[in-house]
């Protein structure tokens, strides 16, 4: 039996989507490529709300992640983070030789504008990264805030994890003065997994050029010089399967309007949020609840990996808690193509289960 998935990611694809990723394959460099990738670019810039070049990465988005901390930091990194997700690019920053520091803050607590102008005012970084939405603790960050503390240090690299909410929630990256913007397909843009997407400024372009030892595969210099070169096509192999959906997929967004889907989102929230609330309690902070997933205190000490099971045979799978927050919380995500019907479904059914 098929399960309908509300985890944090791969999520459902619609059947239209996934068919689209068994189109007939092309050379991947001949001109039909440089047309998809560019009409990919272009529908992109809309969502992303830039006008900056953009990449794509056969890849998870932690291709990307480990590329920009690599490829950008000339100095010094400073990782913030508000969960697991934050940790891992510090993590990558200290496998691939990066001099960074970590930033943490309580699970279930945003990373303030305070905080990073706390660390900046010191001197000591050119690169920050953030996670926008976090999905072991269901939190998204006040960017508005933390971006307005960033244009303070311009010659500081910003780069945002924007994995889980890129095409679930607006995410203007131009004006939020975003330097790499990294997302994957497997999230809220509704695709399986195997393609990362990112934007990359000038400012960025400028500092990888002054970094020696970006690496081979996931060098974000090597990959925009090619697509500047070769008119829109990939250095390596692309998996041009992913780019026939998401060139579909970003149709389908558009017909739909960004507005609407970002309010379709928004509504789904506040129904798992709302039943969160009266049945268990929410993890995170009120006012920084994530648009896309919602992490829920386990208040009632159920056995979520038996409830997970019942679910399973009725044709649902959600998520337990993520690392230390196993049992103590489980997850619900609402995202890509997910309906306001198919939220109220699956909370009907975990209701009856429990009672």
């Amino acid at each position: 039996m098929h399960k309908k998935l509300f985890i944090p990611g791969p999520v459902e694809v619609l059947p239209d989507v996934l068919a689209k990723m068994s189109t007939p394959m092309i050379g991947h460099r001949g001109k039909d490529a440089s047309a998809l990738q560019r009409r990919i670019t272009q529908k992109l810039q809309q969502l992303f709300y830039t006008e900056q070049p953009i990449l794509l990465s056969t890849s998870s988005g932690s291709g990307l992640m480990e590329g920009a901390v690599r490829s950008c930091t000339a100095k010094r990194a400073a990782c913030f983070s508000v969960g697991a997700f934050g940790k891992r690019w510090f993590e990558m920053a200290e496998a691939n030789n990066v001099p960074a520091d970590l930033f943490e803050v309580e699970w279930g607590k945003p990373t303030s504008g305070t905080l990073v102008d706390e660390v900046l005012s010191t001197g000591k970084y050119d690169l920050i990264t953030v996670t926008h939405n976090e999905t072991s603790t269901g939190l998204m960050n006040p960017m508005d805030e933390i971006a307005a503390t960033v244009k303070k240090y311009p010659e500081v690299v910003f780069c945002l994890d924007a994995v889980s909410s890129m095409g679930g929630s607006k995410i203007e990256v131009d004006r939020l003065g975003v330097d790499i913007c990294i997302t994957s397909t497997q999230k809220a843009l509704g695709l399986p997994p195997g393609m990362a997407i990112c934007s990359f400024s000038r400012k960025a372009i400028d500092r990888a050029k002054e970094v020696p030892y970006r690496g081979y595969y996931l060098d974000l210099l090597a990959l925009y010089d090619y697509i500047e070169k070769k008119d829109y096509q990939y250095p390596s192999t692309p998996s041009l399967s992913h780019m026939f959906a998401l060139d579909y997929q970003l149709e389908r967004i558009f017909e739909e309007g960004l507005d609407n889907r970002f309010a379709r989102h928004i509504e789904m929230a506040e129904k798992v949020r709302n039943w969160a609330r009266n049945s268990f309690a929410l993890f995170a902070d009120e006012k920084y609840l994530s648009n896309t997933l919602t992490t829920i205190k386990n208040t009632r000490d159920i056995d979520v990996a038996t409830l997970n099971s019942a679910l399973g045979q009725r044709g649902f799978q959600i998520s337990n808690g993520y690392g230390k927050m196993k049992d103590k919380t489980f997850r619900i995500a609402h995202m890509a193509d997910c309906t306001v019907e198919d939220i109220e479904e699956l909370l009907g059914n975990i209701d009856d289960i429990l009672n």
